[in-house]
């Protein structure tokens, strides 16, 4: 039965709720490092912002607006924490991945209220899933589970077919405590293992074939995400949250320097004023890649349009360059913020550590990307990519 309690929103107040955390994020986030995970009023203050709701379906509490506006959203959050960012948009994204499985599972997933929480490790390693009568019996050990401690829910990769997703209670799965790192440190990105667990079909995605071939999201809830290719759109969710640590760290370059005088690192270096200026139009132009390639993707959606494997490989050129242009922002002003930039009471080396850190993750490897798009655009037969 689905819930119709609708929390609704704008999008501008949305941006404006997240604006308004900011600065209680700033001051949470040393902390959260410390404790490896976001603290819970954190996770309190995301869930009664009915931020992660804007991923809902309409008839499962959402918000009434499109899955693109949770970029807005995480370009704000990242520019207090990334670690809150990255939270915030990976739960956001599988909270509208759940749209496109079959309605049963969109059932159980939202069965105690709209605001369900669901962490995920996509690759599968090791695991084994059996086919048997009614489903799968799964095994095996998933690593990178963001937001795992917080999640009642787990969207798991298995190797069962190509890139393939099952929907985990929480009571079928144990979390191994093993996310002791040098960046990202709050998302609490830990290990999953499952021992012999029973997954019903309901309960399996073929994410080859969400959006194109299957219809499910898009005749169910009429969003025009759900008419673009799930593999072609997935990933910008964490394209945003390094734009806001990008963003995040032009601010605070700027606020150190803001009235500084003299001949080194002050804001009337002519060094420092170019490194600000290249660094912010890095941020600023990542941004506009985002948005510019999420409302084509919408456009062509709203007209029916096909997508060919040339828009995918540009659709990956453009979300892995927008995340590699974040982090040479950030590592172009780090660089210039000289010694006292690495006491851990400065917030630009955090946001140095975590825009390096995520930008690690393998769905942002430009090198990846680029060869599947010169690939495509050459003529020799593509590698098979990530996503």
């Amino acid at each position: 039965m689905a819930i119709t309690e609708t929390q609704s929103a704008t999008r501008s107040e949305l941006i404006r709720r997240a604006a308004d955390l900011v600065p209680a994020l700033k001051d949470r986030a040393a902390g959260a490092e410390r404790i490896r995970q976001l603290p819970d009023e954190t996770v309190r203050d995301l869930v009664a912002a009915g931020l992660i709701r804007i991923g809902n379906p309409d008839r499962y509490g959402g918000p009434g607006i499109d899955y693109d506006a949770m970029f807005d959203v995480g370009w704000e959050l990242g520019r207090g924490c990334g670690s809150t960012a990255w939270y915030y948009s990976v739960w956001t994204v599988h909270n509208w991945i759940v749209g496109h499985f079959p309605e049963q599972a969109q059932e159980d997933f939202f069965a105690d209220g709209p605001d369900a929480i669901c962490s995920s490790a996509f690759f599968p390693g090791g695991a084994t899933a059996e086919p048997i009568d009614g489903g799968f019996r799964v095994s095996g050990h998933w690593s990178f589970s963001s937001g795992c401690d917080a999640a009642t829910w787990a969207m798991l990769g298995i190797p069962a077919a190509v890139r393939t997703f099952i929907l985990v209670p929480r009571s079928d799965y144990r979390i191994v405590d093993n996310w002791f790192v040098s960046g990202m440190c709050a998302t609490g990105s830990k290990d999953i293992v499952i021992d012999g667990v029973f997954v019903p079909s309901h309960r399996v995605l073929d994410t080859s074939r969400a959006g194109t071939g299957d219809d499910t999201g898009w005749e169910l809830h009429r969003r025009l995400s759900y008419r673009v290719p799930l593999r072609w759109i997935l990933g910008w969710d964490l394209v945003s949250p390094l734009i806001g640590m990008a963003q995040g760290a032009v601010d605070e370059f700027t606020t150190r320097l803001q009235g500084t005088v003299g001949p080194s690192r002050t804001a009337q270096s002519v060094a420092i004023q170019l490194r600000l200026a290249e660094a912010s139009a890095e941020v600023d132009a990542a941004r506009v890649l985002q948005r510019s390639t999420i409302q084509e993707m919408l456009d062509r959606a709203a007209r029916a349009e096909p997508f060919t494997d040339l828009d995918r490989g540009r659709y990956g050129r453009n979300k892995t360059y927008a995340a590699r242009m974040c982090a040479q922002a950030v590592s172009r002003l780090f660089e210039a913020s000289g010694g006292h930039a690495l006491f851990s009471s400065e917030p630009i080396q955090r946001f140095h550590r975590d825009a390096n850190a995520a930008s690690h993750q393998a769905g942002l490897s430009w090198d990846e990307a680029a060869e599947q798009y010169g690939r495509l655009v050459f003529g020799p037969p593509p590698n098979s990519p990530r996503w």
